[in-house]
């Protein structure tokens, strides 16, 4: 890090602080929206779905916004402020209207769109110096090590703030119940799972003694529960305080990509093959966003298909102490603090000897490996019972649930693909990018991550609909894909980057 430009830790504080929150966020997002409004997988997928696309897909109403004013920093400053708001929102437990809980939503989308991709198109002028060059793929996953460092702590600062909450209202969490409320206040419970599992679990999280009666326990669960979730939301407001402030302090070390771009001298020669490449560059950056479309498609299951089989199929509980389905979205951007610097001993080792893949390449290792992550997710499901039986059931005891290693180790593996597929993603688009299309170019990465979260619905209509091992078995197939599609252009996209 000290061959770094000074102010790309900076920029990576700041983007610490925004990432903590949104993380918080997305940890209990989709169980938040069942719990709230007692609807099921499919349709929480699909407002986690337009959320994630709507995300992304506003970079690129943020990139254009910035370079249309040439004011990139006042725009992050906005962006913080606007998600600030969305959070406040957010964290009001008298809410009740799906409508406002999805318009704050969108209040977030937007800030985070003026945000995130101009942030990235700052952090990409540091490197467009001659003496940072080299350091460019380094410096991004840097830069992407300090993003999950906040997304690290968040899935545990989430579940502490709800669990402290439903304590305090004389409950224990489990996983199961929320459901299991809302299927009794509407009537559809059968005689079997109201006196034997849900009369159950009821006496073992009550901590006043078991309830006598049920109608009560309901909804008085179901509002403590719901009650913490909103409480949860609030630590984002914190991170976006910190975020901002960090950012304010360190604002005059960060380049400003349009009057870096106003100050440079440019020569006939560089503007005729300014005109003659840019078709090229623009092509092979495109061609680079509709493969990682897939990608997105598959990693960002992790906060949906992953998180409903953590709470559905796997055991909640590692060396004998008890946890929540929350807690496995911890161990992406664990694995990625942990994993970074190997990643960059590696590659800077391999640099050495001339070895060092060019960046595409490492793009379509990295869609092999995410294929690979699938697999395992494939063989550790084979028998285990449909989705709609698990729900007659009442839900799955301790013994016929799958060991929480099997997920941890799948979260492992995404990490790796993730480590050649995103930060290396975003070193590529601010080397082949225009120097006036920055800001753009950025969004349209983060565009291409909203059309493969616009997909994210599919995956719980699979989960729901077909064996579980066979919906791990559509993500191998759309990984495996991607990455020969990326092999087949690497020679292309190797000479469009030179």
């Amino acid at each position: 890090m000290l061959k770094q430009p000074k102010g790309l830790i900076a920029a990576a504080l700041a983007n610490t602080g925004e990432r903590f929150g949104f993380y918080t966020m997305m940890a209990i997002l989709t169980l938040f929206l069942m719990s709230k409004f007692g609807i099921d997988s499919e349709a929480a997928g699909r407002i986690y779905s337009f959320f994630y696309t709507s995300i992304y897909i506003l970079a690129l109403v943020g990139g254009l916004i910035a370079d249309r004013l040439r004011n990139y920093k006042g725009t992050i400053i906005a962006g913080l402020l606007v998600m600030t708001l969305g959070y406040v929102l957010l964290m009001v437990p008298t809410i009740t209207s799906k409508t406002v809980i999805v318009g704050a939503l969108m209040i977030i989308a937007f800030g985070n769109g003026l945000f995130k991709g101009n942030l990235q198109a700052l952090v990409g002028q540091l490197y467009d110096n001659e003496q940072y060059a080299k350091l460019r793929d380094t410096g991004f996953q840097i830069f992407y090590m300090f993003i999950n460092i906040g997304a690290m702590v968040a899935p545990f600062a989430a579940v502490g703030v709800r669990n402290w909450w439903l304590r305090t209202q004389g409950f224990l969490y489990n996983s199961d119940l929320s459901a299991l409320c809302h299927s009794f206040n509407d009537g559809r419970m059968s005689e079997e799972v109201l006196n034997g599992r849900f009369t159950e679990l009821a006496a073992q999280v009550s901590l006043n003694g078991a309830p006598t009666d049920l109608a009560r326990f309901a909804q008085e669960y179901l509002n403590a529960f719901n009650t913490g979730f909103h409480y949860a939301f609030g630590v984002a407001i914190v991170a976006m305080i910190f975020s901002l402030v960090i950012f304010l302090a360190n604002k005059k070390r960060l380049p400003d990509p349009q009057v870096s771009a106003a100050r440079k001298t440019v020569s006939k020669s560089e503007v005729q093959q300014d005109a003659r490449e840019i078709k090229q560059r623009l092509y092979a950056l495109f061609a680079v966003f509709a493969i990682v479309i897939f990608f997105w498609f598959s990693f960002h299951q992790n906060g949906l298909t992953l998180t409903l089989f953590a709470q559905d199929y796997t055991r909640l509980e590692i060396f004998g102490m008890p946890i929540s389905a929350e807690i496995f979205q911890s161990a992406n951007p664990i694995c990625v603090v942990l994993l970074t610097p190997v990643v960059i001993a590696i590659f800077a080792a391999l640099r050495a000897r001339g070895k060092e893949p060019s960046t595409p390449m490492k793009i379509a290792i990295g869609m092999g490996i995410a294929a690979a992550a699938y697999v395992l997710m494939v063989f550790g499901s084979l028998g285990l019972p449909d989705r709609s039986e698990v729900a007659a059931m009442g839900g799955l005891d301790a013994a016929q649930r799958v060991t929480p290693w099997l997920l941890a180790a799948t979260y492992l593996i995404l990490t790796i693909a993730e480590l050649f597929i995103s930060p290396l993603g975003l070193s590529f688009v601010s080397k082949v990018a225009p120097q006036k299309l920055q800001g753009l170019m950025q969004g349209c990465w983060l565009g291409a991550t909203a059309l493969g979260n616009g997909l994210l619905f599919l995956g719980p209509i699979l989960y729901n609909k077909i064996s579980i091992s066979a919906t791990w078995t559509v993500f191998v197939v759309v990984c495996g894909i991607s990455m020969f599609a990326m092999l087949a252009m690497v020679k292309w996209l190797e000479r469009v980057t030179e």
